[in-house]
């Protein structure tokens, strides 16, 4: 009888569940940019005061469901935007929707919220600096990243050098660069595994920055040991606009965004239009401020159409190109300076340069199902140039005709990137799966290494061939929200890679290939005490592949050497105007393999070990004035080796950047800006330093509603410094010996250009 009674009691009481649960209501909303009227992604929304939040998708939607039938407040926000409340009353069986325009209002950084939701992709530091700082030029693309150093030591047409995190990057081996997901760096290059050139991107057109230090999220791959930076570029514009530019040194730009469908996505009769188009171009000429005349061009064509078919998905279509041309005056050694064979300015081979082109085709479709999940498919395509001539050594290797040397390729990629993505959630626990495949391919034609004489004479070929490079990868990633506080993210990717070469330089022509695979597991943690604390640690292995003329000699063995990282890290908000990221990080290499381009060899670099702290803090002073300071410290060193003879030349050990910016009601804005390198070591024993250097830089701008005007300064205060350093031996031409010193590329000099932009 008993346990009759307890089956009718359990019964009733299920059927009652069910019941209450069927009734209960749900909160849907869109969110979109006033603007653009385009959809707002990664918008914060919380029920205020019941703990519950969550961030909008790719469609800029959101959703609450198992409510009770009770008034709600729904709080949205999102950085540089007014935050917005709305008030909603619950029915049962009902489902409440919003669509709700944001607009964008003087920054405040009060507003700023440590989010639990999603912590492994938050990012609040680039997103305020990109609200801060507008970019002015392309250098400053990559200064965007916290600690993230670049130099230039081929005027201005070359990828920059890259430092970050302990790391003399070279231009691109130990950080991923995408644009629009679309990679940057290069595979096994003419000129150094990884080479990113990022110049093809017209400055004017970012929208956001994405970026990570460390080998933590499972959907990066080759070459995330220091880090990845994603740049996005805009879907619409707000208006057509005209910029014109001219400085110093013969320095002259034009940049023009047409907006194709009208002024922007406007609104008809309440409903949102569904696309939008633009097209833009970009031409730069300088001679530079070098003795010889750079004579540097550069064209920049870009166009983007962006669709909503239906309110479940989007696709965006970017097609660019990118031509570049120039001469440069290469680097100098200090003995030549000295002795007054050349100026601060000057060069020792003039006949230096290059020129360079990149057309890209990137297909973006996204789609968002009613049961909320996400379907991304990517597709691109790029066709590339590279012609570059140097001269490092000068007359070491050749005392008649001298060491230039002409490094060359065509080469075409395609690839593939789709995802999955789910959200289910029961009680306070949330599950976020991501799944994800890709893809990408890398055929080039006659890489070329060449002894060249005066850029127009071939004296030697060194090596001669076509590559073909697959990558193909696989990953999972999960994020456990395991209460309103603390989540939990793990991720594992697998990667494998096909390299086959074709020597054409043997007779017969030989074709080798070579295959490898890498396993790289990620585990996050993450505790936010509140809205102003948060507390996480990042682990995870990461890796950078090795040039394919290295991997099919080795027969594939050894040619993924892994990467072991970690962080442990905070985001504190000790009061609402002050923002804090600091972390101490620990990165352990297992073997660095450098092909060095210029020679066509491969010096393998043995274990490493890098480790140091990173702090960046952001104050707002007052309504209209930012502060802002980076500091940045590595203790690089070779694992095995003698103390004393393992430093990692070039590496830094102290870097610091920060400013001051302003933006006024009135139509003023600007900043001021400084960034600092420590002296480093150039080479394994210290005997050789890089010196360091400080300089600041200045931005000024007036804007009324249909113009701005701009001024621009490098280097306020005319420093002379050395943007790039290396220890090289070479010999001048009325030399007998080789001698080993500081070869470098001058820095900036003070530098100024005006600049007028009309809107329209």
């Amino acid at each position: 009888m008993q346990r009759l009674f307890f089956c009718i009691f359990f019964t009733i009481s299920c059927l009652l569940s069910l019941s209450a649960f069927a009734h209960l209501g749900s909160i849907s909303g869109v969110v979109y940019e006033q603007s653009t009227l385009l959809p707002l992604r990664g918008v914060n929304v919380q029920l205020t005061g019941l703990g519950k939040a969550t961030t909008t998708n790719e469609l800029g939607q959101y959703r609450f469901d198992e409510l009770v039938a009770a008034p709600y407040k729904i709080e949205l926000s999102y950085v540089g935007f007014k935050t917005i409340v709305i008030e909603a009353m619950v029915q049962h069986d009902q489902t409440v929707s919003f669509k709700t325009l944001m607009t964008p209002s003087t920054l405040e950084l009060k507003e700023v919220v440590v989010s639990a939701q999603r912590a492994h992709d938050q990012q609040l530091i680039s997103s305020l600096d990109i609200k801060i700082r507008p970019i002015v030029n392309s250098q400053e693309i990559l200064r965007l990243v916290p600690g993230l150093f670049i130099g230039q030591h081929a005027g201005g047409g070359k990828a920059e050098q890259i430092f970050l995190r302990g790391f003399d990057i070279d231009h691109g081996t130990d950080i991923q660069l995408t644009v629009d997901g679309m990679p940057v760096n290069m595979v096994s290059h003419a000129h150094g595994q990884g080479y990113a050139d990022l110049h093809f991107v017209i400055p004017e057109l970012m929208e956001g920055v994405d970026f990570k230090k460390g080998p933590y999220h499972a959907e990066k791959g080759n070459f995330t040991t220091a880090g990845w930076v994603n740049f996005r570029t805009r879907n619409a514009l707000d208006r057509s606009f005209v910029k014109l530019e001219a400085g110093q040194f013969d320095t002259y730009r034009a940049v023009a965004g047409i907006d194709l469908l009208g002024h922007g996505p406007t609104s008809q009769r309440g409903r949102v239009k569904n696309q939008s188009a633009y097209l833009a171009s970009e031409y730069s000429f300088t001679n530079s401020y070098f003795d010889n005349p750079q004579n540097f061009k550069r064209l920049n064509v870009m166009g983007k159409y962006h669709g909503h078919f239906s309110s479940h998905s989007h696709l965006t279509l970017t097609a660019s190109t990118f031509w570049s041309k120039w001469n440069h005056s290469g680097q100098i050694p200090d003995r030549a300076v000295e002795s007054g064979l050349t100026g601060f300015f000057g060069s020792v081979d003039p006949t230096e340069g290059g020129e360079t082109s990149r057309t890209n085709v990137n297909v973006q479709l996204v789609t968002v199902t009613p049961r909320n999940y996400t379907f991304k498919n990517q597709l691109f395509y790029s066709n590339y140039n590279f012609e570059l001539y140097s001269n490092f050594t000068f007359f070491l290797e050749d005392s008649l005709n001298g060491d230039q040397i002409r490094q060359k390729e065509h080469r075409n990629l395609f690839g593939y990137n789709g995802s999955f993505f789910a959200k289910n959630e029961v009680g306070n626990t949330q599950w976020t799966t991501t799944l994800g495949v890709q893809y990408r391919q890398d055929l080039t034609k006659n890489t070329e290494l060449s002894h060249t004489k005066n850029r127009t004479e071939i004296l030697n070929r060194l090596q001669l061939g076509n590559i073909n490079e697959l990558n193909a990868s696989v990953y999972a990633d999960e994020l456990i929200q395991v209460s309103n506080r603390f989540s939990i993210n793990a991720g594992l990717r697998f990667d494998y890679f096909r390299n086959r070469y074709e020597d054409l330089l043997a007779v017969p022509s030989a074709i080798k290939s070579a295959a490898a695979a890498i396993l790289s597991p990620k585990l996050n943690f993450y505790y936010t005490f509140s809205n102003r604390f948060q507390l996480y640690l990042n682990t995870g292995r990461g890796f950078h592949s090795n040039d394919t003329r290295v991997v099919v000699p080795q027969g594939g063995r050894q040619v993924l050497p892994p990467a072991y990282g970690s962080d442990l890290g905070v985001i504190l908000k000790p009061f609402p105007k002050l923002l804090i990221n600091a972390a101490a990080w620990y990165l352990w290499l297992q073997q660095e393999f450098i092909y060095v381009g210029d020679a066509g060899v491969v010096e393998p670099g043995g274990r490493t070990r890098r480790q140091g702290i990173d702090v960046s803090v952001r104050y707002q002073l007052s309504k209209h004035v930012y502060a802002d300071i980076d500091l940045n410290t590595a203790k690089p060193r070779a694992i095995g080796v003698l103390e004393g003879q393992n430093y990692l030349p070039l590496a830094p050990i102290f870097t610091t950047t920060g400013g001051v910016s302003v933006q006024s009601n009135a139509g003023f804005s600007g900043s001021l800006r400084y960034r600092y390198i420590a002296n480093r070591p150039a080479n394994e024993d210290n005997s050789i330093v890089a010196k360091g250097y400080f300089v600041t830089d200045m931005q000024a701008n007036y804007s009324r509603k249909n113009y701005t005007l701009g001024l621009s300064v490098q280097n306020l205060f005319n420093t002379r410094w050395k943007e790039t350093q290396f220890a090289t031996e070479s010999r001048l031409q009325n030399e007998t010996a080789s001698v080993e010193e500081i070869h470098f590329t001058p820095g900036t000099p003070f530098f100024a250009r005006l600049s007028l932009t009309v809107f329209f």
